[in-house]
């Protein structure tokens, strides 16, 4: 799988997915009223299918991501490779760069069988990062993720939920799938000037087609 191992070894560890999300800009502009958008109950799994398709594309063979589109909230993104940290929790991009995504190297590559993990910061101290409005995702959106062997790998969204840090589904999030599925995460939920963000936004989708 491309130097990556199975994601049912090397599943990220516990809790909070995506570190750092203190959500400096919020706290140094004094933003802290205008917050990311928070998905609504009606893009939770439990609302229903909604707009979207159960059919699934047969998976590509692995190969890394390069880049990550989704139209509906303007991300057009190169990808980086990501680690666990000593802790066992998901590495984080660099904070400097407000545009730049991550992949979870030890899992599944997007559009590979799988599944597969990206993750990227919701701002920075200078404002709104790469998945600042992921919470606006609705179901049967689209994301598309280039890949390092020139094929675009097509995903429909499922579901978009919002998780608190203490109530992080580890195993729905990150366990293993016999189709290709993506999950794109980033900081959200309710915001405290003294501890940041409470929780994290996590996008569910599967593979449709390529291109």
């Amino acid at each position: 799988m491309s130097g990556t191992a199975d994601p049912q070894t090397r599943r990220p560890g516990w809790g909070i997915a995506v570190a750092a999300c203190v959500g400096l800009w919020l706290v140094q502009s004094g933003s802290g009223e205008v917050t990311p958008p928070v998905p609504s109950a009606a893009e939770a799994f439990a609302a229903g299918p909604g707009w979207h398709t159960t059919e699934a594309a047969a998976p590509l063979p692995p190969s890394p991501p390069v880049r990550v589109r989704i139209p509906r909230v303007g991300v057009d993104a190169p990808v980086m490779r990501l680690g666990l940290a000593g802790d066992g929790s998901l590495e984080v991009p660099p904070a400097g760069d407000r545009n730049l995504a991550g992949w979870y190297e030890g899992g599944a590559a997007p559009g590979a069988r799988g599944t597969a993990i990206m993750a990227g910061h919701v701002d920075n101290e200078k404002g709104p990062a790469v998945f600042y409005a992921l919470g606006a995702l609705k179901k049967g959106d689209r994301l598309e993720v280039a890949r390092a062997d020139g094929r675009t790998a097509v995903f429909t969204v499922d579901a978009v939920e919002v998780y608190d840090n203490d109530d992080f589904p580890d195993e729905k999030v990150y366990g293993p799938s016999d189709r290709a599925e993506l999950r794109v995460i980033t900081c959200g939920g309710a915001f405290a000037p003294d501890t940041g963000y409470q929780g994290n936004v996590v996008a569910y989708a599967h593979l449709i087609g390529a291109r």
